[in-house]
């Protein structure tokens, strides 16, 4: 039988195909199963400000009466029109007339490589789409307003972009989005990065951290949003990027960060901080005045109990808080580790927070024990999401009985709560889902009887 042809590889490199094969492992399958993890990355990138559905085309829908509406609108608005095509179309205009080239080269540009393929998805013509990018960047005098390269494997290809990087840096783009295609996951991202002080957003995955110590004398003062993508850094590396960026109001990290990462946030522009599917031995939000939302989800830290410690400092104005998932996430305010069944003392209380979210599994006795505590900890809060996760080994029988005696009224579910959701996913546990839901609904009803 004739051995079936494969798909070429699109993201493991040679290196990398070598050593799988030489530990047993089929290389196509580490790329399949890398794919659907490029699939995932995707998800958490900006979209790009272009209209991809939109057409070029002279064919007429109705009869023209031969006025050129076109050409008496003024340069600024048409450049606005060009700069939201994609860049082959947006250059294809400056065949339109002698006035047309002017206006493509003084647009602010979009440039997205995925826009320059063949359409074949995973990518594979990587080559043509490199020199492309290579030609629209020498060619075009800038601004680019927003520049996405996340179709190619860049391992191989350092040289070629630190010299994008400088095209960018000298070219004033503004928007930033920078993935590297595995394999190697470690590819260093040159320091190149850090010359392009233009910047409004940066979203950069797959990458190792460029050497903070290379940011000593760099700022980026138009800096508003930073994503980081399984980028993997070092202790330290995300709060001197954070140091230098003085209006950055969003963070988002997202992918598990190599090693047990302490991040320590200092910033008086933050106002929304996410962390979700990544490794953090301790978030510490040590002074954060303008803050408003921390939202964690999925921690990957809940091996022999090693929790994420996430430490409330200075967050006066925090108001959105979640997911608080009790297995996977310590919780700290600056001079208490909260403990399940501990008296909620003044210094303990976030009353600044008016919305909730808990991941918690109703079947782990050790997680539901810290739910009373945690909820005692946030007296204000008006809105309560629970999400109730998977137990697939429970480690406690709850009835209602410890919701009503052990634990009592809480304050804020007696008397703030005002929007309470449940949510509950596949094979959860029903019976300990409707017991909590039982026991809200009777301290809510409780107070209103009362009254």
């Amino acid at each position: 039988m004739a051995s079936r042809s494969r798909a070429p590889f699109t993201n493991v490199d040679p290196q990398t195909e070598e050593d799988a094969r030489r530990r047993g492992f089929d290389p196509h399958d580490l790329d399949s199963s890398t794919e659907q993890f490029m699939s995932l990355m995707y998800t958490s990138l900006p979209n790009p400000p272009v209209y991809t559905t939109t057409h070029l085309t002279a064919h007429r829908s109705a009869p023209s009466d031969g006025i050129d509406r076109i050409s008496g609108l003024s340069n600024a608005l048409l450049r606005d029109i060009v700069s939201r095509l994609p860049a082959k179309d947006a250059a294809r205009t400056a065949v339109l007339a002698t006035r047309w080239r002017g206006i493509w080269h003084s647009a602010p540009l979009v440039l997205v490589d995925t826009h320059l393929s063949d359409g074949i998805w995973p990518p594979t013509d990587t080559l043509s789409v490199a020199a492309s990018v290579s030609r629209i960047l020498a060619a075009h005098p800038g601004p680019f307003r927003c520049v996405h390269l996340i179709y190619s494997r860049m391992g191989a290809r350092q040289t070629e972009l630190r010299r994008w990087l400088r095209l960018l840096a000298a070219k004033g783009v503004q928007e930033l989005v920078l993935l590297n295609r595995p394999w190697p996951v470690d590819v260093p991202l040159p320091r190149t990065l850090y010359s392009i002080s233009t910047l409004t957003r940066l979203y950069i995955g797959v990458w190792k951290f460029p050497d903070a110590t290379g940011l000593r004398g760099v700022s980026f003062p138009h800096l508003r949003e930073l994503g980081l993508c399984s980028v993997m850094v070092e202790n330290g590396d995300i709060e001197t990027f954070v140091a230098r960026s003085p209006v950055l109001e969003i963070l988002n990290i997202h992918g598990s960060i190599q090693g047990r990462v302490r991040l320590w946030l200092v910033s008086n522009s933050l106002r929304c901080v996410q962390v979700c599917n990544s490794k953090m031995e301790s978030i510490a939000l040590v002074n954060a005045p303008c803050l408003e939302r921390l939202i964690l989800s999925d921690s990957m830290n809940r091996d022999n109990d090693k929790c994420t410690r996430v430490k409330i400092g200075n967050a006066p104005k925090l108001r959105l808080f979640g997911y608080l998932d009790p297995g996977k996430y310590a919780l700290e305010t600056p001079a208490t580790v909260i403990k399940a069944g501990m008296e909620a003392t003044p210094s303990m209380m976030l009353t600044t927070v008016k919305i909730l979210s808990f991941d918690v599994c109703f079947g782990v006795h050790k997680d539901i024990n810290m739910m009373p505590t945690f909820l005692r900890c946030f007296p204000n809060v008006e809105t309560l999401h629970i999400k109730s996760a998977e137990c697939d080994q429970p480690t406690g029988n709850l009835n209602l009985r410890y919701w009503e005696d052990q634990v009592g009224p809480i304050i804020s579910v007696q008397y703030r709560i005002k929007v309470m959701t449940f949510t509950k996913q596949a094979k959860v546990d029903s019976f300990r889902h409707e017991l909590w839901r039982c026991y809200t609904f009777n301290c809510m009803t409780q107070d209103i009887v009362g009254k």
